[in-house]
């Protein structure tokens, strides 16, 4: 899993560094399946439950899921990348929003506070605290600033599958969740919209937007519960 996640970070970087206005997501899905490849491992995305391309591409309003194709990226817009590797069986995934070009402050701000969020997050990714206590320093500080978490879509544990127990949600539902022990591995991912948390999701039947249409951001590791704390294996360096 730590080779997969740094397959996922390399990818993910040079995703950011091709980011630019003109570019299509298709151009940038094809960037992203040669880096897969070149760093030896598989794409985990394509195929995914019919899922036709390696990554996902979400523009502004999108939350999740986007399937890359002929759209240019414009100045101003952000863009969430998602993608997952294999190596040898084992998986990693992970996501960030980046933008195109200068962007307005709003959406600096947001991207600010979806990574932050994330760290807050991973750092309650501790052995005898339980899952929602993620689900709560993620939600506390994104609604502390203004800001919504989405409810219908939420991380979860990775490992010899990209979907495993447990779900780890954004926010903290009824009921408990499962103490964390050494050696769980999760996939935590806040998504945060500028707007409502309502998100609905498109005729591609992927597709997942703002129900207001206002902006969403994403950003995703994947990490190691470990007795002296958590190791984030998606980490570029």
């Amino acid at each position: 899993m730590r080779r997969a996640g740094r397959v996922v970070a390399v990818a993910l970087a040079r995703l950011e560094e091709a980011t630019a206005p003109g570019v299509t997501t298709a151009e940038l899905d094809a960037l992203a399946e040669s880096v897969i490849t070149a760093e030896g491992a598989q794409s985990a995305f394509q195929g995914l439950y019919g899922y036709p391309a390696n990554i996902c591409a979400s523009i502004n309003d999108e939350v999740v899921h986007g399937i890359p194709g002929p759209r240019r990226l414009r100045p101003g817009d952000i863009v969430s990348f998602d993608l997952g590797a294999v190596v040898e069986g084992c998986y990693a995934d992970g996501a960030i929003t980046v933008g195109v070009g200068e962007i307005p402050a709003a959406a600096r701000q947001l991207l600010q506070v979806t990574r932050e969020a994330l760290a807050r997050g991973i750092a309650a990714a501790r052995s005898g605290r339980r899952v929602f206590d993620i689900s709560a320093a993620i939600q506390r500080y994104a609604e502390a600033a203004g800001y919504t978490v989405v409810r219908d879509l939420v991380g979860h544990g990775i490992g010899r599958e990209m979907h495993e127990a447990p779900q780890v949600p954004n926010f903290v539902p009824s009921g408990s969740s499962a103490v964390m022990r050494p050696g769980l591995t999760l996939a935590i991912e806040p998504m945060v919209n500028e707007g409502a948390s309502e998100v609905v999701r498109g005729d591609d039947g992927w597709t997942y937007r703002t129900r207001d249409g206002r902006l969403s951001a994403h950003f995703e590791h994947t990490v190691a519960v470990l007795a002296d704390g958590p190791e984030i294996f998606t980490r570029a360096g």
